[in-house]
This record gives C-alpha cells, sequence and structure tokens, in this order.
C-alpha cells in the first residue's frame, strides 16, 4: 500500500538516477555462463594412446595390418610399401573390399602429425573403417608412462 505524503504538484518528477538492477542481472548471467565454459575450453589431460585397457575383441580370420615404422616408412604385413603405392597394396590385400577393418599400427616415437597423415592417406584410398592397435594394459593403467 503506497501513501503520497507530498500533497504537492501531481507533475511526476525525472529520475535521474540510473536503475542498475538490470545491469546486474546481465552480468551475474553472464559471469555464470563464462564460469561453465571456461573449464570445457582448455585441455590439461595427459594421455599415453600406445596403452589401452579396453576389452579386447576377436581378431578376424586375416587381419590387414599397416604398420608405422620409426623411421616413418609403412610396411603392409610384413612387406615395406610406399605412400603413393599403399592404395594399390591395400587393394590388392582386402581384395578391394574397402569395408574390411585397417589395424594401424605405429611407434610410440612416431610423431601424432605423421600418424594423422597415414590415416589421411588411408580414408583418401576408401578405407574408412580404421583400428588403432596398442598395448594391452591392466585396468587402471591406461595414462602411466611404463
Amino acid at each position: 500500500m503506497a501513501v503520497k505524503l507530498d500533497q504537492g504538484e501531481d507533475d511526476l518528477a525525472e529520475a535521474h538516477d540510473i536503475n542498475i538492477t538490470p545491469f546486474i542481472d546481465v552480468i551475474l548471467v553472464l559471469l555464470i555462463i563464462f564460469m561453465v565454459a571456461a573449464p570445457l575450453a582448455t585441455v590439461d589431460v595427459a594421455v599415453d594412446l600406445p596403452t589401452s585397457n579396453a576389452e579386447v575383441k576377436p581378431r578376424p580370420d586375416k587381419p590387414v595390418y599397416l604398420s608405422l615404422k620409426p623411421d616413418l616408412s609403412l610396411a603392409l604385413g610384413d612387406e615395406p610399401v610406399s605412400r603413393a603405392d599403399m592404395a594399390r597394396a591395400l587393394d590388392a590385400a582386402t581384395g578391394g573390399d574397402h569395408e574390411q577393418r585397417v589395424f594401424v599400427r605405429a611407434d610410440r616415437k612416431v610423431p601424432y602429425g605423421e600418424l594423422m597423415e597415414v590415416m589421411n592417406l588411408l580414408r583418401s584410398a576408401g578405407y574408412l573403417k580404421v583400428a588403432l592397435v596398442g598395448l594391452e594394459g591392466a585396468p587402471g593403467a591406461a595414462g602411466t608412462a611404463p
């Protein structure tokens, strides 16, 4: 209930004060958004990709292994293959079946960019089913250095 104490003029006076309540509400919403988004923007997780504690899957009858050696050369099975001839060698090994899974093995010392380049070569050759091969580790051992 409002009471008018001043019996003077009925004109409303201009308010020269800024109403900061909506401003504070907007700032608090932005603060909450940044507090939620900031941890998602940083990646400080140390990973050790060569070890895995994933469930062991049964191996196919005749798996196709593509190995990336420490000197960055490729081998399909036990035979060395050049990057230019990799697509033809894979077609010969799989009988042209692009749905067959290719198991990629890379040495621990191989730079990640080189591994991605080989995976891009596989994709451009039409082989989209790629499995990365790693050492089997004990449960809870992923991410620990040997």
